[in-house]
């Protein structure tokens, strides 16, 4: 099967450097956070990556609503993805991952479906899958 889309993100540097996307859209500085001995003062992966997460499972919300009664609209999805970064018992490093994710025009029964559904679909959910526990905190509004 083709893939749908593929994209390009240079990066030189590791965590002290930049990343670029080859259509350019994408130019950032990266930079160690202090709390890991950094100066700071610019974006880190673990930002991207959970922006990138909190994007993309929006999305897979609204995705598996169209079928629904209620369908979920851009306006009524948010997701706030918390990323971390621990040492792990093999001397390396993992991510941990929250999603908390709040749908507007439904009830808690309803909301906790679509968000169960948006986890099974969501590229991002697929990828960490088995590697990263990765905790869902749904909410209403």
């Amino acid at each position: 099967m083709s893939a749908l889309y593929s994209t390009t993100v240079h990066a030189i540097g590791g965590r002290n450097g930049t990343v670029r996307s080859s259509d350019g859209l994408l130019d950032l500085k990266i930079a160690m956070p202090p709390s890991l001995g950094g100066q700071g003062g610019a974006t880190n992966p673990e930002q991207l990556f959970a922006a990138g997460y909190a994007a993309c499972f929006g999305n897979a919300v609204i995705h598996v609503s169209r079928n629904q009664a209620h369908k979920i609209k851009d306006e009524d999805v948010e997701v706030a993805a918390t990323v971390g970064l621990q040492a792990n018992a093999g001397g390396g490093f993992a991510l941990t991952v929250a999603l908390e994710v709040t749908l507007a025009g439904v009830d808690q029964a309803t909301a906790e479906a679509l968000v169960a559904q948006a986890h099974q679909v969501c590229p991002y959910s697929n990828a960490t899958r088995g590697n990263i526990d990765v905790a869902l905190n749904v909410k209403t509004r």
